[in-house]
């Protein structure tokens, strides 16, 4: 049995990291009963309510320490780089027998003495550099060198990624590994209650969801130049956007979106949630048409492995990622609108299907791909707990 520890990730802020964890641990639970136990270290800032998910997944223990709180982390990052350890986490991870740490967002430590397995999401920084200002890049980028100078093994979850890691970060070659991320098998409201949540929005029958985070490089602009195509063509649509409403690196993105729906007169074609439960969101799901991602850039998309899994149609950027992650779909260039609003006209004249709402295959393949993501993970760590220990 191998206790592997993970870093609480805040859903309010960064959603899909959240989730990967959440699913992570799910999987673990479900398929590795006996050969991993999961301990998720959390601040003393963090609600309990926020960590009311985890409550009755077997296996899954949160551990609560004000050593873990936010205002804490950047002189504990500088501990680590100084003294070669983070021996604040260090104590606690041992007072718990943690015998692996998965390191996402973090760095414990050049002579860390516990293994230590790395996930690194994706290379954003480096295909987008104009979205991040000096400070952020180079934070971001510091961070990437320093955990691969430091022998770590690199988790990736898409061969996208994987090149992209060892082309930026050379010395890392012979030490990545792939484990794609994937969404578990749905548990969905049923038809009649997610139709009841589809009308507390006050939304239409047929509408299209985009549930990304107004950040820059999710590329909501390309939906509302399509959109405002379409309604010189006399077409309307309605596209519900949820997500977070704020970009900490353009603090000023969110407003630019509603001046430009504003300017266009599309508030009726443009409905902006924000954030809402996760339950809602597997609700609209359901009911859209169609799910779309118009981003500029992925690692591997949390939103559209929960579409895949309910058989709703997908509508995607032209990314490498996003082929690899989901071959079947519509695809459009993210820099041509117009290419964007024929797919969007196809689904006002045409009948595509929307998918079998979580049952039968698409349940199936959840269930085995959900199998596989925890099989791969856990022979990832057993290996380097072996490797890590031996050398």
């Amino acid at each position: 049995m191998i206790t592997i520890a993970f870093n609480y990730i805040d859903g309010r802020i960064w959603r899909g990291g959240h989730q990967y964890i959440f699913n992570l641990v799910s999987a673990l639970s479900s398929f590795s009963p006996d050969r991993v136990r999961s301990i998720i270290f959390v601040g003393t800032d963090i609600a309990v309510e926020d960590l009311r998910v985890f409550e009755g997944i077997e296996r899954v223990k949160v551990v609560r320490n004000q050593t873990f709180n936010s205002s804490r982390n950047n002189l504990r990052l500088f501990k680590a780089i100084l003294f070669g350890s983070d021996n604040e986490a260090l104590n606690i991870f041992l007072e718990n027998k943690v015998d692996i740490v998965f390191e996402s967002a973090r760095f414990y430590g050049w002579h860390f003495p516990l293994p230590v397995l790395t996930w690194i999401p994706d290379f954003q920084h480096r295909y987008l550099k104009k979205l991040f200002g000096w400070q952020a890049y180079w934070k971001r980028e510091i961070g990437f060198r320093v955990q691969a100078l430091s022998g770590r093994h690199i988790m990736l979850s898409s061969e996208d990624a994987r090149g992209d890691c060892e082309k930026y970060y050379p010395i890392t070659k012979g030490r990545t590994s792939v484990v794609r991320f994937c969404a578990p098998p749905p548990k969905l409201p049923s038809i009649e209650e997610a139709s009841r949540i589809v009308e507390v929005y006050g939304l239409p029958k047929h509408f299209f969801f985009l549930p990304n985070q107004f950040w820059a490089h999710k590329n909501h602009i390309c939906v509302i130049r399509a959109v405002s195509i379409l309604k010189k063509r006399g077409i309307s649509v309605v596209i519900v956007c949820s997500g977070k409403q704020a970009d900490e690196r353009d603090p000023h993105y969110f407003e630019k979106i509603q001046r430009h729906i504003n300017f266009n007169g599309l508030g009726d074609s443009l409905r902006l949630l924000g954030m809402i439960p996760s339950a809602h969101i597997m609700a609209l799901m359901m009911k859209c048409a169609a799910l779309i991602n118009p981003s500029k850039f992925e690692g591997w998309s949390t939103t559209v492995e929960e579409a895949k899994v309910i058989g709703v149609p997908i509508i995607l950027s032209e990314l490498r990622v996003h082929k690899e992650q989901c071959n079947n779909a519509f695809f459009f260039d993210p820099d041509a609108p117009d290419q964007l609003a024929n797919i969007l006209e196809s689904f006002n004249s045409s009948t595509h299907g929307f998918g079998d709402i979580g049952g039968g295959h698409f349940a199936e393949v959840a269930e085995i791909n959900f199998n596989k993501f925890s099989e791969e993970f856990t022979n990832l760590i057993e290996q380097q707990v072996q490797i890590q220990r031996g050398s």
